[in-house]
């Protein structure tokens, strides 16, 4: 194969505005060039590869073959202008092993860029990679998954792959990747569990990883793998294929999809369902993106003045409203899903996405399979998209079964977590009981002063610690002056059960069940591995405090009137009781849910001292959970010291 190098320049990113003579943003650009067929990308099998490109503003267009992830190309082969704005060119014979890239001519000069739709890649995640994905399969890889019924029957467990293993007492060999997490029969200090076997022990339903797709940081570098390097994955950059940083060898590239794969086996066959965090909304670097050197101008969102709209505030947001990128999106997506049978997902600032891309990504999961769960950042965010069209939690009436993350609930719980030293409900902060309430309520419209953004529970994830911004633990000491650590922790286990007897999907973040902290560090992304990991020894130190979080998840999963699944069973059967400031009472009535308890009393009370309380008259009042603090108790009277939460039942 010769290889046409006499128009080879430095690459450039194209105007914006025009390329090619046809202009991205002209109206009607979607409709004359967007390609409905679902061969986009490359398909292989050993006697031949088709490579189909969309790349409808280009002059012309090739493939280029390289032997090796790094070096000069080993072939460059014209492709044929078809339909809906594509190139194709299908070669002949056995490419396995082989890399390639595709060059475009935009206006006076050659482009070179990565396929979009890739799914696999050379070191770093410049070059394609061609394999034959089969070879990828674990030795067992089979489509059988933990039960699951709905999604409020979830319990989240959110996760970094390196943060988990890389700790040295916590007896991981295989640290920092996929084989880490996958590993089982580890043990730290005093022989308590680590790794995946502490995670099963919870009693957790999904473990949610960031971002485990390729991306594209500085800081990380999959050649240098030796020295120090951390990062948690906000920066995407070939969204079909898994981080290299994460494999055993990044260098061949069917090892990091093959660990992947075995690991979702694994947590499959431990019980544990999957849910990736992805990153749709923006991309590494809207000008050096493969998008923007293959139609400059069509992928990302800009301003009225040709600047890009920066929502993200990483520079860049994608224009997810675009047919293209749309449908580029929800099949990723719904790769990811078939692939590597992955069983959710969590979209990163999805208040950037438009409602129609996410309505359509959970149309197309529900008829591969209804219980993926799709749930998301619905922050309110400026970009240069209608407000009507984004998915955030204003417009939560249009997007149906899909869970946004309760900002609300948080706060109320734990105070801002922009004002750092502002107390919330669980510090004395006092004001907030009906945010609180709201929250308890699964974010649904309850009642006069009590409702949120969530039409049914199912769009509601209700949380007091994720991997942004400070931990609960370290929330607790900037806000807390003159506590001590005791009181600190009633805190802290009030507010992790409050996330768990609250309607809606409850997630925990990784190192929760024992406090942890990052030693104040508010925004870990780019910290050392010091900051980040799980501390295996304060595991070790607190098992009281993860007994007790065991003890909370289970009451969740066995009392079904904690996962009601309606907004009109949470009407019917949630009551919020008279409780004097400082505390939430509530109770759920009537067998709520199907549940085996007749009535079930809760109360949240975040001050010390000792109060009493009047309750409903429903028969004998017995403790479920929470009886250490209770002073008297009959079955008109509640008396209760400390801070805590406190469960009753009638049975």
């Amino acid at each position: 194969m010769s290889v046409q190098g006499e128009r080879d320049e430095p690459i450039y990113y194209g105007d914006p505005a025009v390329t090619g003579g046809v202009s991205v943003f002209v109206d009607g650009f979607d409709d004359l060039f967007s390609y409905e067929g679902d061969d986009l990308g490359m398909s292989y099998t050993p006697e031949r590869s088709a490579f189909r490109l969309w790349a409808p503003t280009s002059q012309e267009a090739q493939l280029v073959l390289y032997d090796s992830w790094q070096g000069e190309a080993s072939g460059v082969m014209p492709m044929t202008r078809d339909i809906g704005g594509t190139w194709i060119l299908t070669v002949k014979g056995d490419l396995e092993g082989k890399f390639y890239t595709y060059r475009v001519w935009i206006e006076d000069r050659w482009n070179e860029a990565i396929d979009p739709y890739a799914r696999a890649v050379g070191v770093n995640g410049d070059r394609g990679a061609i394999i034959d994905l089969r070879k990828t399969d674990p030795l067992r890889w089979t489509e059988d998954k933990p039960p699951f019924d709905d999604p409020v029957d979830a319990v989240i467990y959110e996760l970094h792959l390196r943060d988990l293993s890389v700790h040295p007492a916590g007896g991981i060999r295989q640290k920092g990747g996929f084989a880490g997490l996958a590993e089982s029969g580890t043990r730290g200090p005093a022989g308590i569990l680590t790794g995946l076997d502490h995670i099963v022990s919870l009693g957790v339903t999904h473990v949610q990883l960031l971002p485990v797709s390729d991306y594209a940081t500085e800081s990380v570098d999959e050649t240098k793998l030796g020295e120090p390097h951390y990062n948690w994955g906000y920066d995407p950059k070939n969204y079909n294929v898994p981080e290299g940083s994460y494999a055993t060898d990044p260098f061949i590239p069917g090892v990091r999809i093959k660990e992947f794969k075995r690991l979702v086996q694994t947590l499959h066959d431990r019980g544990l369902r999957v849910i990736m965090d992805v990153v749709y909304n923006h991309v590494y670097d809207g000008y050096r993106a493969h998008f923007t050197k293959l139609v400059p101008g069509y992928y990302l969102r800009y301003k009225a003045d040709g600047t890009l709209s920066n929502g993200s505030g990483c520079g860049n947001d994608c224009a997810t409203e675009r047919q293209m990128m749309s449908r580029f999106i929800a099949d990723s997506v719904l790769y990811w899903a078939k692939e590597y049978h992955i069983d959710g997902f969590r979209f990163d600032l999805m208040g950037l996405i438009d409602t129609g891309t996410m309505t359509e990504i959970r149309r197309r999961l529900d008829e591969l399979d209804p219980s993926i769960l799709t749930i998301g950042e619905g922050w309110v965010m400026d970009t240069e998209l209608a407000p009507e069209r984004r998915a955030n939690q204003h417009n939560s009436s249009l997007l149906p079964r899909i869970g946004q993350f309760n900002d609300g609930f948080r706060d109320a719980v734990k105070g801002s977590i922009f004002l750092h030293h502002r107390k919330g409900f669980i510090s004395g902060g006092g004001t907030n009981e009906n945010e609180v309430m709201a929250g308890v309520a699964g974010g649904i419209s309850y009642g006069p002063g009590i409702g949120q953004f969530a039409q049914e529970p199912q769009q509601c994830v209700n949380f007091v610690e994720c991997h942004d911004n400070h931990t609960l633990w370290d929330k607790l000491l900037l806000s807390t002056e003159g506590a001590g650590d005791e009181e600190r922790r009633s805190m802290h286990r009030l507010a992790s059960a409050m996330v768990l007897t609250s309607q809606g999907i409850p997630l925990l973040h990784a190192g929760q069940e024992f406090m942890r902290t990052k030693n104040g560090v508010e925004n870990s992304y780019n910290s050392p591995v010091e900051i980040n990991r799980l501390d295996w020894e304060r595991c070790a130190e607190r098992q009281d405090d993860v007994a007790y979080m065991k003890r909370l998840i289970a009451l969740r999963k066995e009392h079904p009137a904690f996962r009601l699944r309606s907004a009109e069973a949470i009407r019917a059967s949630l009551v919020f009781e008279r409780a004097p400031g400082g505390t939430v009472a509530f109770t759920l009535r009537n067998h709520a849910g199907g549940d085996s308890a007749s009535h079930i009393y809760v109360l949240y009370k975040a001050n010390i001292g000792e109060i009493p309380l009047t309750l409903p008259k429903l028969g004998e009042w017995q403790p479920l959970l929470g009886g250490q603090g209770i002073v008297l108790l009959n079955k008109e009277q509640l008396i209760v010291r400390g801070i805590g939460m406190t469960v009753l039942a009638v049975k």
